[in-house]
């Protein structure tokens, strides 16, 4: 499994230790965030990710920021990204389950680290439920 990560300042804690956790867990990780806690703009790291998402470059992308709105709304600029804003594992479940995500947005500053592990954990390991959810997934881009 491949996986993009992509970060702001607010995120970069939980961006090591995500990447951490990912490589014990022997997935491949591009690491596109900044290692810094200097502010930077999130967009871009964001494009990064949501291109190689886009393009099939990576299975899955990790954004994190502090409320998790800027990158989930970059991010979705991408035709064939569908990014959910996740603060709990059963929020994470069902943005996998029902909206057939591909990136998960993480706000770094309302969830643990802890929190933030599971999540990441709940989306890898949760699977499209596809159905009368693949209808209402196939109306999401209106990009041509």
């Amino acid at each position: 499994m491949k996986i993009a990560i992509g970060n702001d300042h607010a995120g970069t804690e939980y961006k090591f230790a995500t990447v951490s956790y990912l490589e014990s867990e022997g997935i491949e990780v591009t690491n596109y965030g900044t290692n810094e806690n200097n502010s930077v703009d999130y967009p871009d790291f964001v494009h990064p990710v949501a291109n190689d998402v886009d393009k099939e470059k990576v299975d899955f992308g990790i954004l994190i920021c502090g409320s998790g709105n800027g990158v989930a709304m970059t991010a979705n600029k991408y035709k064939n990204v569908r990014a959910g804003l996740c603060w709990t594992k059963e929020i994470t479940e069902l943005t996998r389950q029902h909206n057939n995500a591909n990136i998960i947005c993480i706000p770094a500053r309302f969830t643990s680290l802890h929190q933030a592990i599971d999540m990441v954990k709940t989306f890898l390991a949760t699977e499209f439920e596809g159905g009368r959810h693949l209808n209402r997934v196939n109306k999401i881009p209106m990009c041509v």
